[in-house]
């Protein structure tokens, strides 16, 4: 062991972490409480840093606001930021207010959780035209996020949304559900005065196999009948099973769950109500896009064009060369998210990840790169929901803990070295105790619109603030 090595192992080994959603609290947390730390092996001190000024990443910016999970995951990342042995540092950039040199003078190991935050790519003609929206910029208007307009354009009444996941769920129940129902959520007041002047009749979702392959869950499929004042319209010519599908929903029980419950409103007659509800929420299946087109060269949305297809036996499909039109104002794409390139490390463009094995971070050539890991979506992929990024950072921690004699060890490892260069370089960090604060400011805001003559008896238990600028300013006190 050479002699920094050796004086790196009588120390607390430093540890960065850069994203603070659940990947980046859960890799935290797995560390600390690994057999090697609570037997006294070493001891750790762990760094976590955030691009916003808040924490909770995804958590906060990209789980639609009435998700009924959003809250218990909340507290459970906060009970582990609030113990004390985890610093937080917000609305620190990598690649712009440190970089990687930084993170290595400073660390022995750094951990990349930054996630997924870009739509992935959906390559048909007319998808560059007004009125056609990435379903990720939607979920970052709607959450609050700080670094988007303030405004959304909602002026379309009938609308398309292509995909057959969650997001796509989340985004078609925000579009269609009216808007003082989201008042019990933390929606800032501007997403609550956008949605609530949206003239939305129709709000159509595709998927492009079968009702038997779509992957959103049974949790946000119920949810979509919830929402008050819409109907939902499925159709018969779309509920074609095959034998993979037939197979799915006899072994699967999730599957088996979501097809009978759509089988259910299948054959509900909505038309016999006594009153139709004002807005509808359609689910279309078998329907791969085409081409999005606008109206006479006007440069706007004014329809959506789709091939027909049919289930080829083994739950993929192929096309049937009948094409449909759908006249709509506005399409969201919400087909899934794709990671962002980081600087410094090897990117894989078609995966939208850093390349790794396990977690260990890979070279142009293929090699480990010392001291460098990875986990969550920028990890494997956007794959998966929240709870799976518990697995990951087991595996990426347990390939640190293997290594740890072996790390580069950190030029200037003391705690106090990385906060001051960040304020000889002017950059308003946050910290956790900031957090708190604008954590009791935003709780204070649903308090006082509760209590006021136009709260009508809701109860809001907090608003979101937006402003990136206001955020520092109440975080830094």
């Amino acid at each position: 062991m050479s002699n920094s090595a050796e004086s790196a192992a009588k120390r607390p080994l430093r540890v960065a972490i850069v994203g603070a959603g659940p990947a980046g609290v859960y890799a935290a947390d797995i560390l600390t409480k690994s057999n090697e730390v609570k037997d006294g092996d070493f001891e750790v001190s762990i760094d976590l840093f955030e691009a916003y000024p808040a924490p909770y990443g995804l958590i906060r910016y990209g789980v639609a606001p009435d998700h009924p999970r959003i809250k218990g995951i909340v507290n459970a990342l906060h009970k582990v930021l609030d113990r004390g042995d985890i610093r937080f540092l917000g609305n620190v950039t990598y690649g712009r207010d440190l970089t990687l040199h930084d993170f290595r003078s400073f660390y022995d190991a750094v951990i990349f959780s930054t996630g997924a935050i870009k739509d992935a790519d959906l390559d048909i003609p007319g998808v560059e035209l007004e009125g056609s929206f990435g379903g990720a910029d939607f979920v970052s208007w709607y959450d609050g996020h700080p670094d988007v307009p303030r405004d959304w354009p909602l002026d379309a009444k009938e609308i398309a949304v292509i995909g057959n996941g969650n997001v796509a769920l989340d985004v078609a129940r925000m579009l269609v559900k009216h808007a003082e129902e989201l008042l019990v959520t933390e929606i800032p007041d501007n997403v609550y005065q956008g949605l609530k002047n949206s003239p939305v009749t129709d709000v159509h979702v595709f998927g492009r196999r079968g009702p038997a392959q779509v992957k959103f869950t049974p949790l946000e499929l119920r949810e979509l009948s919830h929402a008050k004042d819409v109907d939902i319209v499925l159709y018969p010519e779309d509920f074609e099973f095959d034998e993979a599908s037939d197979d799915a929903i006899r072994s699967n029980n999730q599957t088996k769950t979501m097809v009978n419950t759509m089988t259910n409103w299948l054959v509900e007659e909505h038309a016999e109500a006594e009153e139709p509800s004002s807005r509808r929420l359609h689910l279309h299946f078998l329907h791969s896009p085409v081409e999005i087109y606008d109206d006479g060269g006007s440069g706007k949305v004014s329809g959506i064009k789709f091939e027909r297809m049919q289930l080829d036996g083994t739950g993929n499909v192929k096309g049937t060369g009948e094409f449909v039109d759908y006249p709509v104002q506005a399409v969201y794409r919400a087909i899934g998210y794709h990671g962002s390139a980081l600087d410094e490390l090897e990117y894989d463009a078609r995966r939208g990840v850093i390349p790794n094995e396990g977690g260990r971070v890979l070279d142009a050539e293929g090699n480990p790169v010392p001291g460098i890991y990875a986990t969550g979506w920028i990890k494997r992929g956007p794959v998966g929901l929240i709870g799976h990024t518990k697995g990951d950072a087991l595996e990426t921690i347990g390939f640190l803990l293997e290594d740890r004699l072996t790390l580069p060890p950190a030029k200037n490892p003391d705690p106090q070295a990385i906060i001051d260069l960040l304020e000889e370089r002017g950059i308003e960090y946050t910290t956790w105790e900031g957090w708190n604060r604008l954590n009791a400011h935003e709780a204070a805001l649903g308090a006082a619109w509760s209590e006021s003559a136009a709260s009508d008896g809701v109860v809001r238990e907090r608003i979101k603030v937006v402003p990136r600028e206001e955020m520092i300013e109440i975080s830094r006190g």
